[in-house]
């Protein structure tokens, strides 16, 4: 009965919000019609897994019955998120073929999660990624490490789907981008807190259809305006843009071939240090099914971000050659991500338009849902459930402390939305990346694969990855210069992985051998095999 009185609460909730646009004659009853019908869809699956989820292992692993394609459908939709979507094609908008290079390092860093871990941790039966590490290095000091260093790689991605969704909520209903930051926030709290894994992976199978979908048919649509030349598309970009044939090249975006590496570095083995991309392992009922599952997801994931070439670029022909979507200053109406949205209603009108910016926001909910539980989790199995409670916690108790954990975190995430307004949600994503590769990636493939890490090791060499990378992106010109307003940033390199991924890697193994020469500590080891 919580349940349904809560879905109803929030129904009424998003009817008051799609009252707003009355005001805004840019926004149609089609698209806000199609707008309540994903959320409609997406509450119906949330009651229909809350119903199913009695358990810590439903709530935290779907129960592990989630086949191989299921869960590639979901790692899919994990991957094709605000960043991917609006995030890279704003890229492509702006600089040309350089906007690609996230999503070449977001899909080259599947194959090291395949070969290195995939298989490996399904193996372990655990839930999450301090599970892992815990299996094989004993004492709190790793467990609070590695919950801390989930809850802050957590954080910094959230900021970047809150973004999204602010701005994607603020055009399409034309009300304050801190109000629709919080509707969202309202939503996702509901996903985590009731539906658990089991809701927060159909969702994400089911957006991940939609916007494949979406992508197809954009795609086609803009290369029929183009007579199916690449050829066509290109010079009529090329003819729009202020830098010409140099958004051809790959010298737009990258400061130095120094922050280009770096850049390279951190989303590449980033994804192999994401928790939220960590536990879809568990969700799965063998090792078989999790490498089933990365080679679906790869599959579906290359797919969609050639698409996004063609959205980009046509975005750039069209959009930009249509004064109707920007101010006076020649920028984006709505903010820098939203070139997919304009050209979606450039091509098909306002059913295009509402199909496009439905999907869309459904792609943000089902993500920071999977943050959400994530570091969630953190709070409520790692820190709680293993420590405060000595490992005792039954089951009842720790799945009340995750959702009381779920909605501190949602009201973090609001206000980390509203801090960070106007970033690109792609690099925010990034410096995500930049975080999970410096701490979470050389921890976890150094405990599965090196039998003489320690957990002093462990944590001063993650510790130190983490605390580096932080202080390097607040001196970085992404803190220091666009969120703080100075004129120039202390520390030019951008991500800064190229320093703190071998740093990590050092400090860990150091750590490991001067321990090791203490003969207590040997014992941290046990089950290192």
């Amino acid at each position: 009965m919580k349940v349904i009185a809560l879905l109803l609460v929030l129904s009424l909730t998003s009817a008051a919000a799609s009252a707003q646009p009355s005001s805004t004659p840019s926004t149609s009853v089609t698209a806000l019609s199609f707008f309540g019908v994903v959320i409609f869809a997406t509450l119906l699956i949330t009651w229909w897994a809350a119903r199913r989820t009695s358990s810590t292992k439903d709530f935290y692993a779907a129960g592990g019955n989630i086949s191989g394609f299921q869960n590639g459908l979901a790692i899919t939709g994990d991957a094709l998120s605000a960043g991917a979507f609006l995030g890279l094609s704003a890229l492509v908008f702006n600089s040309g073929f350089d906007g690609l290079f996230y999503a070449i390092g977001y899909t080259t860093g599947l194959p090291v999660v395949v070969f290195l871990m995939a298989g490996k941790l399904r193996r372990l039966g655990k839930y999450t990624f301090t599970d892992v590490v815990c299996s094989k290095l004993g004492g709190n000091g790793i467990r609070v490490f590695s919950a801390c260093a989930s809850l802050t790689i957590v954080s910094f991605y959230l900021i970047a789907q809150m973004v999204g969704a602010g701005q994607l909520v603020q055009l399409l209903f034309g009300i304050e981008y801190s109000f629709a930051i919080m509707l969202v926030g309202i939503l996702m709290i509901l996903y985590v807190a009731f539906g658990g894994m089991l809701a927060t992976t159909w969702v994400q199978i089911v957006k991940a259809v939609l916007m494949l979908c979406v992508g197809c048919a954009i795609s086609l649509m803009v290369m029929a305006k183009f007579d199916f030349s690449f050829v066509a598309l290109l010079a009529s970009a090329v003819d729009v843009h202020p830098k010409a044939s140099a958004i051809l090249g790959t010298t737009t975006m990258a400061k130095d071939p120094w922050s280009a590496f770096s850049l390279g570095l951190a989303v590449m083995f980033g994804t192999a240090g994401l928790p939220h991309v960590l536990m879809r392992f568990f969700t799965v009922p063998d090792a078989k099914a999790a490498r089933t599952s990365v080679l679906w997801a790869s599959i579906f994931m290359n797919g969609f971000y050639a698409l996004i070439f063609i959205i980009g670029f046509g975005a750039l022909s069209l959009v930009r050659s249509d004064k109707t979507y920007l101010d006076a200053n020649g920028a984006l109406i709505g903010g820098a991500n939203t070139a997919a949205l304009h050209l979606s209603r450039i091509l098909g009108g306002d059913v295009m338009y509402g199909i496009v910016a439905a999907v869309a926001f459904a792609t943000i909910l089902a993500v920071v849902a999977g943050l959400t539980l994530s570091g969630a989790s953190a709070i409520s199995h790692d820190i709680y459930g293993a420590i405060f409670r000595r490992r005792v916690a039954n089951e009842r108790e720790e799945i009340r402390i995750v959702r009381i954990a779920t909605v501190i975190l949602g009201a973090v995430a609001v206000v980390l939305g509203i801090a960070f307004k106007g970033q690109n949600v792609a690099y925010m994503i990034s410096l995500a990346f930049s975080i999970a590769c410096s701490s979470t990636f050389p921890v976890l493939l150094l405990a599965i694969y090196w039998k003489k890490l320690t957990a002093f090791g462990a944590i001063l060499g993650g510790g130190a990855g983490i605390a580096v990378s932080l202080f390097l992106t607040v001196l970085g010109p992404s803190v220091w210069v666009k969120v703080l307003g100075n004129p120039a940033p202390v520390v030019s390199l951008d991500p800064p992985a190229l320093i703190t991924v071998p740093l990590a890697f050092l400090l860990c193994i150091a750590g490991s051998y001067m321990t090791r020469a203490v003969p207590a500590t040997e014992g941290t080891l046990s089950s290192a095999k």
